[in-house]
């Protein structure tokens, strides 16, 4: 089979372009950065015309590199960073505002209204989720209520909503001059306006929002032909989309009850595939669609969201100055034995799951005379597997099924010191396949399915192979007292904003 499928991998810090064969194989790649705009404390902002440019520009550096052009792709699928709001004007492609992205917590005031009547799970029933800066929902009022003249405008018709699947689908497919208002299920699923049970929009949840129909796009399934494409991609089928971390756990070749992976990025999203049924988390985890693959019925995960953690990383980079690259931070961990007593939660916008505190704001603790900064990187370190143990504890109690590895993928997983850390964390087996980048693969996927060039699930987890395994050597009663330490840092972070406000209210 010579032909290929592409998958156009739009995230945090960057976009990319994947060209993949029928093995799963990459053929090439291409990826560029774009800015992050950060206007004041807590607010994050991407500028969408600069990545709808990177978007076309690592579309033609794939092809380039692969010395192909676009008649030879079959198909071309999306994913995406999830939640990241974008709001532009339907005659003119023009963005009202800056996309806001899914990190920002400028909509706090916006959700503690909200949850005055019924609480932080007003809506959990029908959409899955908390209350909580982090979804679509709320930026979307956001903007509506800050920007002048949208308002108006949206009530008109004349505004588009989507997360950046939608508005790269809506250019992609021709933008002002025919581009599709589209969305999947698991996109979706994130704005807390896509009622669960119906796969459609809840106009209740709506009419409380403040958000009005027009500007919303039509919900379709993860994997279908919703168009051709034009311009440098002219005559390609769009055939699939999916969010970021559903895109992973489909590329993890997770389709199974019980199958889970965890993504190691900006921040750590770990899944856990619940079949056909709905299961409502009780431990602070969301329910998420995981695929819908055409007509067949949805397919469901709980999700452990995690805000930063390769995002640690970069700050100890960009903010202190410690490194110089995000590779050195593994060479200070490495110098010493342990972390010195001294433990850092990145509370930087809140904490994600399992607590869901928007309250919350990062410390370091523990911190002595004895402390260096290779103390400081480790911490770095274990601080993400620290939370993904958090989140698969709360898994195992919401799904009833113990994990007997853990399947990992992206940026983070050739971190040996890291992967170590969290297999010990966790006393089970960390697995990492041979394509690690697993997000923009199950992305091609989802649109090589929808188009026939791989027949069934069974063919894509045929591509699956282990690449390196890392294996528990902790003593449970080690693994048990560090985790206690944890713990107890985690609880230093909370009300801190609170607090903040009283002191600035009393000055």
């Amino acid at each position: 089979m010579s032909k290929y499928v592409a998958a156009i991998d739009q995230g945090t810090t960057s976009t990319r372009c994947m060209i993949f064969d029928h093995a799963g194989r990459v053929i090439a790649s291409d990826q560029r950065e774009h800015e992050q705009i950060f206007p004041k404390p807590g607010w994050v902002e991407h500028n969408t015309d600069e990545i709808w440019q990177r978007t076309q520009g690592v579309v033609q550096g794939a092809l380039l590199k692969a010395n192909l052009t676009h008649s030879d792709l079959v198909a071309v699928g999306i994913t995406n960073q999830r939640e990241t709001t974008a709001v532009w004007n339907k005659k003119t492609g023009k963005p009202v505002y800056n996309a806001i992205v899914w990190q920002d917590t400028r909509t706090d005031q916006i959700v503690n209204r909200l949850a005055r009547d019924g609480g932080q799970d007003r809506f959990r029933a029908k959409v899955g989720l908390p209350l909580a800066t982090y979804f679509s929902g709320p930026k979307i009022r956001w903007i509506l209520d800050n920007v002048d003249g949208a308002r108006a405008q949206a009530e008109a018709g004349e505004l588009a909503f989507g997360n950046m699947d939608t508005f790269l689908a809506w250019w992609l497919t021709g933008g002002t001059n025919g581009g599709v208002h589209i969305t999947d299920v698991s996109n979706a699923s994130r704005t807390m306006l896509m009622n669960m049970e119906t796969l459609d929009w809840d106009e209740e949840i709506m009419g409380i929002m403040g958000v009005p129909r027009s500007m919303l796009p039509e919900i379709k399934s993860s994997s279908e032909v919703y168009g051709e494409c034009r311009g440098v991609l002219q005559g390609v089928p769009l055939a699939g989309i999916l969010g970021d971390q559903q895109a992973a756990t489909v590329g993890q070749a997770c389709y199974d009850t019980g199958e889970a992976k965890n993504t190691y990025g900006t921040g750590n999203f770990m899944l856990i595939n619940t079949g056909t049924s709905l299961v409502h988390s009780k431990s602070g985890l969301l329910t998420t669609p995981c695929y819908k693959f055409g007509d067949s019925e949805a397919v469901w995960a709980l999700e452990g969201s995690i805000a930063v953690t390769g995002s640690l990383v970069q700050w100890l980079r960009d903010n202190l100055g410690l490194i110089s690259t995000a590779s050195e931070v593994e060479e200070l961990a490495r110098k010493v034995e342990d972390n010195g007593g001294m433990y850092i939660v990145p509370a930087f916008s809140g904490l994600f799951a399992p607590y869901w505190r928007s309250d919350a704001r990062g410390v370091m603790v523990g911190l002595t005379r004895y402390i260096n900064k290779n103390h400081i990187a480790r911490a770095v370190l274990e601080a993400t597997a620290y939370q993904t143990r958090e989140v698969r504890d709360a898994m195992e109690k919401d799904s009833g099924v113990t994990l007997k590895a853990l399947k990992v993928d992206g940026g983070m997983v050739y971190n040996d010191t890291l992967m170590q850390f969290q297999s010990d964390i966790l006393g089970v087996p960390v697995v990492r396949p041979k394509v690690a980048e697993t997000t923009a693969l199950g992305a091609a996927y989802a649109a090589g399915l929808a188009t026939g060039y791989w027949k069934n699930t069974d063919e894509m987890r045929a591509n699956w192979g282990m690449d390196k395994t890392w294996e528990p050597r902790m003593s449970d009663d080690q693994r048990e007292s560090l985790y206690a330490g944890w713990k107890k840092a985690v609880a230093r972070t909370f009300d801190w904003v609170e607090q903040e406000q009283e002191a600035e209210a009393s000055a």
